[in-house]
Formats: structure tokens, sequence, C-alpha cells
């Protein structure tokens, strides 16, 4: 029939062209990263998986082998039966899993032996990672705009006005399900896997368009536990600046509103403080839980602003971004939209001017 191998490169180029893209891995594989797109047909489960590695192991490869056959033939037919009965004869998957080898052949052999048009990835998700790996370490140069601005000054917001306006944005805590300080993680949405958060970046990356800006915001090489790769992190650092200013008052106001599951649940709030304990000693921040738990959040908000992020802050951008002190200042009353939209306008005006 038509089963028929492709190697890495060219299918990231038509993965489009693929009507499914399928991980024939196990669900703990395959949530750890997987290809854009792609959906989970394992042909062993990780129970499976582990119970037929420790006969390979401990007992016989060959009894190991049986066995699998056994447990791959059921999940085969069990994913035929659930998701290709309705498929016409046009549909065109693309199927990989670990190497390229048993696991995705023995699917792959089975949707050709219907009458699919059926590719497997040669090398697997190992040679996918590979490419991904590769593409970090030698990005092609992009005309990189950073957002720099003290906490709860609105670079985020902005970053969406920016994208609404037709700009060019990369969203790092967006990719990294994380505001980017300690009380930054999005409730709801742990973080991905270092690789799966390499492979959104990647695939961002790959999208843009290398003669217009790409405006991102100022980041440590840290987004919660997610490394920035070392190569963007340089480009980011090196990159013109744009300097975003609120009002005091105003980014209070603006992070209460990002934060508002804070109001409802001051006892996470003041889990998450525990973490300054040693920058900020037991006392100060004991005394943030107190009023936190007593109701006054906005106060500790305004303090945890001028004692503890905004000296980091001025710190650590002098130190790290070298466009900092030429960078045009990009002015915010507030978090409104009519005023988002405003600055999104200017930051696009700045730069095209450069």
């Amino acid at each position: 029939m038509s089963l028929r191998r492709i190697a890495v490169a060219d299918a990231v180029a038509r993965l489009a062209e693929f009507s499914t893209v399928i991980d024939a891995r196990s669900p703990s594989e395959f949530a750890l990263d997987r290809l854009p797109g792609a959906v989970n047909w394992p042909s062993l489960n990780d129970e499976e998986r582990a119970r037929v590695g420790t006969e390979y192991v401990q007992g016989s490869p060959f009894a190991a082998r049986k066995q699998g056959a056994v447990l791959v033939a059921r999940n085969v037919a069990r994913h035929i039966e659930t998701h290709v009965q309705a498929l016409e004869r046009d549909w065109r998957p693309l199927v990989y899993c670990w190497r390229g080898g048993q696991r995705s052949g023995a699917l792959a052999t089975v949707l050709d032996q219907i009458g699919f048009s059926v590719h497997v990835l040669d090398g697997g998700y190992q040679a996918f990672r590979r490419l991904v790996v590769a593409d970090l370490q030698a990005l092609p140069p992009l005309p990189l705009r950073v957002l720099c601005g003290r906490t709860g000054s609105g670079k985020s917001r902005l970053l969406r006005a920016l994208e609404e306006a037709g700009a060019q944005v990369l969203d790092l805590e967006a990719l990294a399900c994380h505001r980017g300080s300690v009380l930054g993680l999005v409730p709801g949405q742990p973080q991905p896997s270092q690789k799966a958060f390499e492979t959104r970046l990647w695939q961002c990356l790959r999208a843009f368009d290398p003669a217009r800006p790409v405006f991102l915001e100022g980041e440590s090489r840290t987004i919660g536990r997610l490394r920035i790769p070392e190569l963007l992190l340089e480009r980011l650092r090196q990159a013109p600046c744009l300097q975003v200013q609120m009002p005091l008052d105003a980014r209070v106001q603006l992070l209460l509103q990002d934060y508002a599951h804070f109001s409802t649940d001051p006892g996470a709030f003041c889990e998450r403080l525990g973490a300054l304990r040693e920058l900020r000693g037991a006392a100060v921040v004991e005394r943030w839980k107190t009023l936190a738990q007593s109701g006054q959040l906005e106060l500790v908000v305004q303090e945890l602003l001028t004692e503890h992020y905004d000296p980091i802050y001025q710190r650590s951008m002098a130190t790290n971004f070298a466009g900092l002190a030429q960078a045009q200042i990009i002015e915010l009353s507030d978090g409104s939209a009519a005023q988002l939209a405003g600055a999104a306008r200017r930051c696009i005006e700045a730069a095209g001017r450069a």
C-alpha cells in the first residue's frame, strides 16, 4: 500500500498537509512533550509499557515481545474502532513513537492495510526533539523589541494589545503558564515541561516574519521553573528596549485585578509569600501575611512593589539589558483598554522608526 517513512525536516515543513498527527507513545510520554497538534493513540499505556519492559529486562525478551504483541494488537483495534470508522479514504495520518519503530509501525501498518496513505516519522519523537534543540541553538536574527517596566506596569496586557493591533508578539509568560514572579503561577494551568515549553517556543519563532519587529517582555533567566534557551536570552538582553511606566497606585490596582484569585483565597497568597522569607526576613513576611489575612491586600501589594520588586527590577534591568538607557518611554496612566491601545500604536511607531 502507501505506508512510507518521512524525515523529520520534511515532516515539519509539511505538517499542515497531514489530516492527523498521531503519537503512539504512552500517555505520560505524550504529556511531557509532543509534535504540534498531535493526538495520543497509545500502542501501550504506561502500565502496559512498564510491564512489558520489566519482562524484557528481568525475564525473557521473546516472552516480552509476545506479551507486547497481544497488548498492542488490542490497543490498535480499539483505536481503529473508536477513531477510524467514520474516516474517508483521503484521510492522511502522520504516525510516530519514541524512535519511529515498533509502536508506530504496528499502528501504521494496520492503517496502511485499510487503505489510508500513511507516513511514519523517521526517528520518531527523538528526531523531532533533536530538531527543536538544534533550531533553538541556531536562531536566525529577529528584530526583537523588549518591553521593560516595573512589576505591575501592564507589560503583559500591552503585549496582548500589540497582538490585537497586528504586531508580532512572543509572550514567554503565556507559553510558560507563569507570570514570572513568586506569585506568578496561573490557577488551573500547571507549567508545561521544559521540553514542551521549548517546543511551544520553537513553534512561535518559526512562524515569525524576520522582516517585522517581534515584541516581547524583558524576562529573567527563568520563568517559574522553566529556563529560557540561552541564545534567545542573549538576544533578548541585547535588543532595543521600550520602557513602560505607570503610576504606583495604578500598578497596585492592575495587580489586584490580575491576581484577583488571591482576594478570595488569602491562604494561598500567604503560602506564596513564604518563598520571600529568606530575602525579606521572617518578621516582614509574617507582617505581610497578617495584613493579607485581615483583608489589607492592597497595602501588602503596595509594599511588595516598593520594598521588594522595584529594587530588584532596577538592579536586574540595569545589569542585564543593554538597551535600557536608550529606551523610549511608553507612559500608561492605567491598565484600561484605551490606554493600552494607544501605547501599542506608539510601540509600533517607535519600532518602525528604529
